[in-house]
């Protein structure tokens, strides 16, 4: 079919059920298997890296190369390697305690392959959201269906071109089409599935997928914070607060989506948050770096929220100016700080998902947990100062997906960390031995030895019986035998 057209839903029930049947019939794929799957994956990557990044840069009108080399490519490259280095000790059988009276005999852990893992992918980094999480499928022996996004057809098409050349459809297939392709993809029997996206279309997909009792992973995302302990507003502070907030325009579900900052350091972090922009953009919002927003809709929504802000009292600060007139630029958005807007503004309620940062004030640490606190669990949480008692109290109070101590991002890219949010921001974890257990199936299995305790206990029970319940139930006197 060609790249361009949507999947029907009796073409996609049909992919599952010859990829269901030849892993059926195949059995599960051993170690150098699975490792020369991903070894195909990540050839595949690297043949296609001009076409991938020419095809992001076409969808979102401006995308920075350099992003997408090392927030995408680079990202899938890295944890394919971590994947197959860790592999054979993932799959590895794990020993488990057996309790003295069932001994001789032993137990363990088996790591199986679940058969078919489908895979929705969100826009925002179209190509490590769906790349990472095949990886990971592929890994523990699975097969895999994907579906990319609507929002950047050209990177979908070309992911679909490039694994099309690696992978035969019975081992990856990619389904392409808009919200109603993506809701009959979500209410298929998979084995497993794992949606990246928003909180509300991901409870959506839960729902579809409960029909069938399809376990599912969310990574969904929420209002991140990033806080700045009093006499922390610095340059190295700001540097990572910038990075973490423009990198891809902030269409980041792990960027900081407001900042707390101590009402002492105000001015010096509205100060030296455009100093750091200006450094990081010399030729500013017009700068091949900095990338655009996705959609002329998406756009509007940002500027929307900043305008309401305003209306309602806030302190709206611009740095530098839209570029006016250039092919291909003209969804991009100005960095922007909103200072102090108020709780009932929809900025300081929904995600962002843009290069606005509104920035409040606190006046303690106490403070600070409490508002956090007061909102709904975040994806990622981030705390800019020493690791002191403000820090540890910080962590011990408030619940989050993965923190950043003095950085924004970077714990994304630690593929030995589980990478997943709580309630509101996501269920379930991927990256890691956790991406592995996830879409694997623990099996538990018991191993009889040649005899054990209660294989001596024969109807009619009798005194052993009594004795071995007097020894686990606790007695305080066990009988004589």
């Amino acid at each position: 079919m060609a790249p361009d057209e949507e999947d029907s839903g009796t073409r996609m029930a049909d992919l599952l059920g010859r990829q269901r049947s030849a892993f059926l019939h195949d059995g599960p794929p051993g170690l150098a298997l699975r490792k020369a799957r991903l070894a195909r994956l990540r050839a595949a990557v690297l043949a296609h890296r001009e076409a991938l990044k020419d095809a992001v840069s076409a969808d979102f009108g401006n995308r920075s190369r350099h992003e997408t080399d090392i927030m995408e490519l680079a990202c899938v490259v890295q944890a394919i390697d971590y994947l197959s280095s860790h592999l054979r000790r993932f799959m590895k059988r794990e020993r488990r305690h057996v309790h003295f009276f069932y001994r001789a005999a032993r137990a363990y852990v088996e790591y199986q392959p679940l058969g078919v893992v489908g895979v929705m992918a969100p826009w925002n980094y179209p190509i490590s959201l769906t790349l990472v999480p095949l990886a990971t499928a592929l890994a523990a022996g699975n097969r895999a269906m994907l579906k990319p996004s609507e929002l950047t057809p050209r990177t979908s098409a070309a992911l679909r071109r490039m694994l099309a050349e690696a992978f035969p459809e019975e081992e990856v297939a990619v389904v392409l089409g808009g919200p109603e392709v993506g809701a009959a993809f979500s209410a298929l029997p998979f084995d497993h599935l794992l949606f990246t996206g928003s909180t509300q279309v991901g409870r959506k997909v839960m729902r579809a997928a409960s029909d069938n009792l399809v376990p599912v992973t969310l990574e969904l995302g929420g209002k991140s914070p990033a806080i700045v302990a009093r006499g922390h507003a610095s340059g190295r502070t700001l540097h990572g607060i910038v990075y973490g907030k423009l990198s891809n325009a902030g269409q980041t579900c792990v960027a900081p989506d407001y900042a707390l900052v101590h009402e002492d350091d105000l001015e010096a972090f509205i100060a030296r948050y455009a100093a750091t922009v200006q450094r990081f953009y010399p030729q500013g919002p017009g700068s091949p770096d900095y990338t655009s927003i996705v959609s002329d809709r998406h756009r509007a929504r940002l500027q929307g929220l900043v305008e309401d802000a305003r209306r309602r009292g806030a302190r709206v600060i611009e740095v530098g100016e839209c570029p006016i007139g250039v092919a291909g630029r003209e969804r991009t958005l100005v960095p922007t700080l909103v200072v102090n807007a108020g709780d009932d503004a929809p900025l300081m309620q929904e995600e962002i998902f843009g290069p606005i940062l509104p920035v409040r004030t606190y006046r303690g640490i106490d403070e600070a947990i409490a508002y956090v606190n007061a909102r709904p669990r975040p994806l990622a949480l981030y705390y800019f100062g020493a690791e002191d008692g403000d820090c540890a109290r910080l962590l011990a109070r408030t619940t989050s997906g993965n923190v950043g101590i003095n950085n924004t991002l970077m714990h994304v890219a630690q593929d030995d960390l589980p990478f997943g949010g709580v309630g509101p921001s996501g269920m379930g974890a991927y990256h890691g031995i956790e991406g592995f257990r996830a879409m694997s199936h623990a099996r538990g299995v018991f191993v009889q030895g040649r005899w054990n305790f209660p294989g001596l206990l024969h109807a009619p029970f009798g005194r052993l019986a009594d004795l071995a319940a007097a020894l686990t139930l606790g007695k305080t006197k066990a009988p004589s035998p």
